[in-house]
C-alpha cells in the first residue's frame, strides 16, 4: 500500500536490552482505509518500516507490531488495530508491560487543524478534536507522551461531515506533498528516541 518511493532498505540491527520506547502510529485497519486522511500515522510508519529495515508483523497488544532497534534504542514500533476511536486500548497494553511511562510513547497522527503537510512535534498537550488521542489520554490518564502531528487540513467547507472528511483518500498530488512531511516526522521520531526533543520541536516543523 506503500505510496511513497522506497529506497534501499537497511538491514535492521538484532534487538537487545530492556523495550525503552512504544512508537504509535494511528490509523484504521483494513484495505479500504488505507490512504484515508485518517491512516497517516500507519502511512508514516511505512516510511519508517522502510528506513530501518523492518516489519510490522506481529500481533500482539491488540496491534500489530515490530520490536526494533532505532538509533540505538529497543522499541515496539505498533499500528492499534482497535479502530481509532479506542487507540488507547493497544497503547496502555503495551505500555503496562513493559512498563513504559508515558513520556516515552511517541504517537503520530493526522490533524485537521493544520494545513496539509504541515508538522508538528509537541512534548504534550490535549487531544482537540482528535478521538484517538482521548482515548490515549484517558488510557494512560495523562497528557504527557510527545506526538507528531501530520496536517491533512481542515474540512473544504463548515458543513461537511467530519467523520466523512477523515475517512477521504488523498488525491496522488496530497500523497506527494505528505510524503516529504512523513519523512521528515520519521527523522522527529529518531530525535526523540536519541533523547532530544527539543530538538525534534526546533528542526522537524513544517509550516
Amino acid at each position: 500500500m506503500a505510496f511513497f518511493k522506497k529506497k534501499e532498505k537497511k538491514i535492521s540491527m538484532p534487538v537487545s536490552g530492556p523495550v525503552e520506547f512504544i512508537i504509535a502510529g494511528l490509523g484504521n485497519p483494513g484495505k479500504e482505509y488505507e490512504l484515508t486522511r485518517h491512516n497517516a500515522g500507519f502511512l508514516t510508519l511505512d516510511i519508517l518500516a522502510n528506513r530501518e529495515g523492518f516489519t510490522t508483523d506481529r500481533i500482539k497488544y491488540k496491534s500489530v507490531c515490530a520490536d526494533v532497534m532505532i538509533n540505538g534504542h529497543r522499541c515496539l514500533v505498533m499500528r492499534p488495530q482497535t479502530y481509532m476511536n479506542n487507540s488507547g486500548e493497544a497503547i496502555k497494553e503495551a505500555a503496562s508491560f513493559y512498563k513504559i511511562p508515558p513520556e516515552r510513547c511517541i504517537v503520530i497522527f493526522d490533524d485537521i487543524d493544520i494545513s496539509l503537510g504541515a508538522l508538528r512535534v509537541k512534548r504534550k498537550g490535549s487531544a482537540g478534536t482528535h478521538n484517538g488521542i482521548k482515548s490515549i489520554i484517558y488510557h494512560l490518564n495523562s497528557d504527557n507522551f510527545p506526538r507528531i502531528k501530520i496536517g491533512v487540513g481542515a474540512k473544504p467547507h463548515p458543513d461537511y461531515d467530519l467523520k466523512d472528511y477523515v475517512l477521504s483518500s488523498f488525491s496522488k498530488q496530497e500523497q506527494e506533498t505528505l510524503r516529504k512531511t512523513m519523512e521528515k516526522a520519521c527523522d522527529a521520531v529518531e530525535l526523540i528516541v536519541g533523547g532530544d526533543v527539543d530538538k525534534a520541536m526546533m528542526t522537524c516543523q513544517i509550516k
